[in-house]
């Protein structure tokens, strides 16, 4: 996932280097752990309930798609915060804000031309997801970093919370398609002249005004340790409470309303726990960064060799992004050539069309899932050593 402090800035534009924050690093690399769950699940076991739907779905199988909920808004935040880190290691503001606009667009580029591939073994259909989003995320903030900070506040926290007050545009035509990317949940926009569908899974505003809020926070990051903490704390607990708050009106902020659930007490609170990630719903966003800033708050000192391991994912986080989908799909498409004499793309096949054979296995899954980690770990740790010993302007870009 895109990281611009992780990135050593060019040159020409650097000062002294400052030490890195830790819990950033930590905490997205605990996210990047937990996000290559959810990408194994759908290539490996694809099952015929929706993991959400609580009145079906097994426990195990909706946690397994819940904790997921947590990568991309914490991805995505920290990516806002590293950029004003990123910003106090050049001396002037336009080189920062061309390096945005330079890196958003390849982002957008990667997204529709390598990472679609990876996902789909073709291009049949062109997949918007999290690194575009980032992308035009990081377009708009190089024109928004010119802003004064409490305008830039203002707006993205003042988007984020009323974002759901904006209706859904249905059907989507060339005249309205910028209203639906400010934020509509999926939609298509179907094949014309050649050209191949687009499939918008990520609105570009909700996730923009995520980066933006990150940015936004980033000055706490440069502040004592003791204060920044605080101010983590004092932040994630405001946010869990105003979830708590807000769900238990069932009034707004998130569209899928909680109900007493006939399975039991259990249920009723995995109901309460289901909220809405397309677009990312108020109480989405509360619950998911709530708990990121409290992560964060407690990790700047944590030791030992899991927390190294984190922090190596961490560092390197596009990397491990392209190179964890590369072992997951590659190994998808040789695993069912094996077993069903062809290769089968679950993620982009209907269920009619899945083999008599096939059976989903969280057991099976969760073995990938583990066995992609464990491997990824040499080659970041690598890739963590070339970039300390090298300065190259295109290490910036990937």
């Amino acid at each position: 996932m895109p990281d611009v402090a992780a990135l050593p800035p060019p040159a020409s534009a650097v000062s002294a280097r400052p030490a890195r924050v830790q819990s950033i690093d930590l905490v997205r690399g605990l996210v990047m752990i937990i996000m290559a769950l959810d990408h194994v699940r759908e290539f490996w076991s694809p099952t015929p309930v929706r993991p959400e739907d609580v009145s079906q779905a097994s426990a195990l199988l909706f946690f397994s798609r819940w904790i997921t909920h947590f990568c991309a808004p914490t991805f995505v935040f920290l990516a806002g915060v590293s950029i004003f880190l990123y910003q106090q290691k050049t001396v002037r503001r336009p080189a920062v804000s061309w390096f945005l606009l330079t890196r958003g667009l390849w982002l957008v580029a990667l997204e529709m031309l390598v990472i679609n591939f990876l996902l789909q073994w073709s291009y049949q259909m062109v997949l918007l997801q999290v690194i575009w989003a980032t992308g035009w995320g990081m377009v708009l903030l190089a024109a928004l970093l010119w802003l004064p900070r409490w305008l830039l506040g203002a707006l993205s926290l003042g988007f984020l919370a009323l974002h759901n007050l904006l209706p859904t545009i249905a059907p989507v035509t060339s005249a309205n398609l910028i209203w639906a990317l400010l934020h509509n949940g999926p939609f298509l926009v179907p094949a014309t002249g050649g050209s191949p569908a687009f499939l918008v899974a990520y609105s570009i505003g909700p996730w923009a005004a995520v980066l933006v809020a990150g940015y936004w926070v980033g000055p706490w990051f440069t502040l004592p340790l003791e204060q920044r903490n605080r101010r983590l704390r004092l932040a994630g607990a405001a946010l869990l409470l105003g979830f708590v708050a807000l769900r238990l009106t069932n009034w707004y902020g998130e569209p899928t309303l909680w109900s007493v659930q006939p399975r039991g007490s259990f249920y009723t609170v995995l109901s309460f726990l289901n909220i809405t990630k397309y677009p990312p719903s108020v109480l989405f966003l509360s619950l998911t960064l709530g708990v990121a800033l409290l992560l964060l708050s407690a990790a700047e000192t944590a030791a030992g060799r899991g927390a190294e391991v984190l922090r190596t994912y961490g560092r390197v986080p596009f990397f491990y992004y392209l190179l964890h989908l590369l072992l997951i799909s590659l190994g998808a498409l040789l695993w069912t050539t094996l077993a069903f004499g062809h290769p089968i793309n679950f993620g982009f096949i209907d269920r009619k069309d899945w083999p008599a054979t096939y059976a989903p296995s969280l057991l099976r899954a969760y073995v990938v899932w583990l066995s992609v980690v464990g491997l990824l770990y040499l080659p970041c740790r690598w890739y963590q050593a070339y970039k300390r010993r090298h300065s190259y302007w295109w290490l910036s870009y990937l």
